[in-house]
């Protein structure tokens, strides 16, 4: 028995090989108390061998192969893709060097064939035949926990804050499409007061133009032709949570009686002047960001000066390269008998996923299918669609370096997209890393014809 970083016991365990397998795991919030405290320590974090995932933390330098020589300890790894002596990874002054072996299957450096000696700043991901390790600058709270979520120090760091401020009342989350704002909202709701309350959530994006002051605030009955008495979410939300997401959506009718909420805690049905006071949590969340917004008369200065009181960034995936490697096993073992090959993971860990989580489930699920339809038991790297986790340009090349903000979508951009999804919206949506509602805006807004047929 062996203790890893950050207080994790390992178990040296026989199976193909001799590999260390996680045997107990700190919790999200031991994790969040303990990732800032001492320096920066450089870790090597071997991820997948073959088609097993594997958690084994070694330390700088290290002699990698078969035969892993690092900290003193030994390990056996039955890659037979891999040369007993395939590769040297050291940290120096500040870097990583990684120096071939003169391997007979190659050293490959994000992606990349290396040649003799390569150094990388930052973190990086490193292939030796079908094993995979990322190379981390910093390994401060690596291994992660693991369990229903996956959830590393990078998310744990938000979610520490998140938990912090649970007692106040109102959170403002920023985080891309898909960065899991909704579980982050449902956390702050859990670890708070009201938490046996109600948690109602809100997609603001989705709502129809002209119908949000009803849904969010309700209605007095004639408030206009037709109407009936009706109660809105944050009624629902009474005495609990209501999660608005993007927020930034909402007109300026709704943004002030939004205000008026959170300075008097008064709820203004549409058709009344006045309304009760209500006990509820609120968090908001936007993937824009509100300063610009506010700056662009879209949003509201005061409302923006009061939901901004507290705020906390949710890391995009791209930035959490070790939960992003875990999540395609998970993904993958969730649709069925197949395994992704150790060149799938490298394939994702190397795409920026402007959709983030939900973009990499859809389509994990959509290569699993092509492997399983063809009767394999792995899923490989050319199942994964050329254009997935990429970002789209303005001319409509794709991308790997870096989202593409929806403010800078012109219409060449949403007709190539459409044109490339052969129409289908929701596919379109993804390629360019929005929410198929603001899809919708953008054709309307650059007069471009939806096909429902």
């Amino acid at each position: 028995m062996q203790w890893g970083s950050g207080g994790v016991r390992w178990r040296r365990v026989r199976a193909r090989s001799c590999i260390l397998w996680p045997v107990s795991v700190q919790t999200i919030d031991d994790a969040a108390g303990v990732l800032d405290e001492g320096a920066a320590a450089p870790m090597i974090l071997m991820i997948a061998t073959g088609t097993q995932p594997v958690t084994l933390a070694l330390p700088p330098p290290a002699e990698l192969g078969r035969r892993i020589v690092a900290g003193g300890q030994t390990h056996e790894v039955g890659d037979e893709r891999m040369s007993r002596d395939h590769a040297v990874v050291t940290w120096e002054n500040g870097e990583w060097r990684i120096r071939d072996l003169d391997s007979r299957n190659g050293t490959y450096v994000d992606g990349e064939r290396i040649t003799g000696e390569s150094r990388r700043d930052g973190d990086a991901l490193l292939r030796l035949g079908h094993t995979l390790f990322m190379l981390l600058a910093d390994g401060r709270g690596h291994p992660a926990p693991e369990g229903e979520h996956v959830v590393g120090p990078e998310l744990a760091r938000a979610y520490g804050r998140i938990r912090s401020r649970a007692t106040d009342d109102v959170l403002l989350l920023h985080g891309e499409p898909g960065s899991g704002k909704e579980m982050a909202a449902r956390l702050f709701h859990a670890a708070g007061p009201r938490r046996s309350g109600p948690f109602v959530a809100v997609n603001c994006a989705a709502i129809p133009d002209g119908v949000a002051e009803r849904l969010l605030f309700g209605a007095r009955k004639n408030a206009f032709s037709g109407a009936i008495e009706a109660i809105g979410h944050f009624q629902m939300a009474s005495g609990g949570t209501l999660f608005l997401d993007e927020v930034s959506d909402l007109d300026a009718g709704v943004q002030a009686k939004l205000f008026r909420f959170l300075e008097a805690g008064e709820v203004v049905p549409l058709g009344a002047t006045t309304g009760p006071r209500m006990e509820l949590g609120l968090v908001a969340a936007s993937h824009r960001e509100l300063r610009t917004a506010v700056k662009e008369r879209r949003f509201r200065d005061d409302l923006f000066q009061r939901l901004a009181r507290h705020t906390v960034g949710l890391p995009p995936l791209r930035e959490r390269r070790v939960d992003l490697a875990r999540l395609v096993q998970r993904e993958i073992a969730a649709t069925g008998p197949v395994a992704p090959h150790p060149r799938l993971i490298e394939a994702c860990c190397l795409r920026p996923w402007p959709g983030n989580i939900r973009e990499l489930r859809a389509a994990l699920r959509r290569a699993a299918a092509i492997a399983v339809a063809e009767g394999r038991s792995t899923v490989r790297s050319d199942d994964l669609d050329p254009t997935a986790g990429k970002a789209v340009t303005l001319t409509g090349e794709t991308a790997v370096d870096r989202p593409l903000p929806s403010a800078e979508l012109d219409k060449d951009a949403v007709i190539q997209a459409l044109a490339r999804a052969n129409g289908v919206v929701s596919v379109a949506s993804r390629i360019l890393g929005v929410h198929r509602t603001q899809l919708y805006r953008l054709m309307s807004k650059h007069g471009i014809a939806r096909d429902d047929s």
